[in-house]
């Protein structure tokens, strides 16, 4: 396909995903089977370009004072893309696919666009307007640096697995795809962020990831594994396992010993765990399915470790889901709050007395964490917070750089609210609980 294709596609495809409110990989979709011309370069391509839209979708239009799809594409071919404004002018015009020539009001928009300093906090931050006070009361003043970083694109984290190999040797497998560890950790790589033109490296065919040797898993993702400890020989039960990413970072953690349970409510979201733990090769691990009328009664009172990877709005995921922060609403956030406490309170069952229940959410709202967790504490006396990072370094796995950063990332209470714009992870909260012996 042509610029000139490309162009009105993304336009075509954001203009759906507002007008339905579906997804956008769902918007995405259709339009590809409409598409059958468009190969695998031009799909990334429209992706990509949607993508970048939606991450800076307030500043664009703001900057554009139009907030169409077609000016939201334009802006962001010319302010984030940096496209020539010839080039622009061609495509736009080319016939048959060109979706219209510059208007005059537009060219001056490219040319002396609206100063950002005029922008209200949201629109220099990229997120929804109704958000401002759940976000200032997080960030306070640094609230639209921040978010900054949430409107960046993500880059591509693997955790390397030792329970099939070192991590030197799993790292030397990821030449081909240009992976790097992270100095934060012991066991985890990077593949920096691809040109969004470009389709992102394919990690999944390479052999090191069908041996079972690496796993694609968010930086941050992994440092809330961590927040288990040292879990070896343990009974450990994660109540919340969805697809298993932490489950088996879990695992790996325990190096096959002790009892690892995992189950969701979803029976559906558990589905790719039973393959995905026998290519990590692991074999203490116990998949507890609603579907099979598998319950954990009998693991009441029992487990040392609970891991709570709890439902929520992932607003932590802005970077690699724009889209799901402009189909967010004020009803979303409390009906996950709602959600939460009923989770906090099913999930504390399990605890044995003396064991630890770890909180965590792909979510930076405290209405989803300081808040939960307090109102918890105040009807469950037997528990009490616990310093986080304590737990994460006892793993080994947490490097002195690594313990340094999080530090900076601490709350008061002993949590740690992780944050794109300083080490480049999603926005996940971590805490640990402890119940009193």
């Amino acid at each position: 396909m042509r610029l000139s294709g490309r162009l009105s596609a993304a336009i075509e495809v954001l203009t759906d995903f507002e007008t339905r409110r579906v997804p956008l990989k769902t918007a995405l979709a259709d339009w590809a089977r409409g598409a059958r011309y468009a190969g695998a370069k031009d799909r990334a391509w429209i992706s990509g370009l949607c993508l970048d839209v939606l991450r800076k979708r307030q500043s664009i239009a703001a900057m554009m004072t139009d907030d169409t799809p077609r000016a939201a594409v334009i802006g962001c071919l010319f302010f984030e893309w940096l496209t020539a404004i010839d080039e622009l002018r061609s495509a736009l015009t080319e016939e048959p696919h060109g979706a219209g020539a510059l208007t005059e009001a537009e060219f001056e928009r490219l040319e002396k666009p609206v100063p950002s300093e005029k922008f209200t906090p949201a629109v220099r931050g990229n997120f929804p307007e109704w958000m401002v006070p759940n976000i200032e009361r997080v960030f306070g003043e640094n609230t639209v640096s921040v978010m900054n970083g949430y409107a960046e694109r993500a880059d591509i984290d693997l955790r390397l697995n030792r329970l099939k190999v070192e991590s030197e040797k799993a790292l030397s497998a990821l030449k081909s795809v240009k992976a790097n560890p992270i100095s934060l950790l012991n066991n985890a790589a990077r593949i920096s962020a691809p040109n969004p033109s470009e389709k992102a490296p394919a990690v999944t065919v390479i052999p090191a990831f069908n041996k079972g040797w690496v796993e694609v898993q968010d930086l941050g993702s992994q440092i809330a594994a961590l927040a288990a400890g040292e879990v070896k020989s343990a009974q450990v039960l994660d109540f919340c396992a969805g697809g298993g990413g932490k489950t088996l970072a879990l695992a790996a953690m325990m190096e096959n010993t002790g009892q690892l349970y995992a189950y969701d409510r979803d029976p559906h979201r558990l589905k790719p765990l039973f393959h995905r733990a026998k290519r990590a090769g692991v074999r203490n691990l116990q998949i507890r399915s609603p579907a099979g009328d598998e319950g954990l009664e009998d693991l009441t009172n029992k487990m040392d470790v609970v891991f709570v990877d709890a439902p929520c709005t992932g607003a932590g995921t802005w970077r690699r889901h724009p889209d799901t922060k402009w189909r967010l609403t004020e009803q979303q956030l409390q009906r996950r709050m709602k959600e939460q406490d009923i989770v906090l309170k099913q999930a504390a069952a399990f605890v044995k007395p003396g064991g630890r229940m770890v909180w965590v959410t792909c979510s930076f709202l405290m209405e989803e964490n300081e808040d939960r967790l307090a109102s918890f504490l105040e009807a469950h006396s037997e528990f009490s917070q616990q310093p986080v990072i304590e737990a994460m370094a006892s793993t080994t796995l947490l490097t002195a750089k690594g313990r340094e950063a999080l530090s900076t990332l601490s709350t008061p209470e002993g949590a740690v609210r992780l944050s794109p714009d300083k080490i480049r992870a999603d926005g996940f909260f971590i805490a640990t609980l402890r119940r009193t012996n």
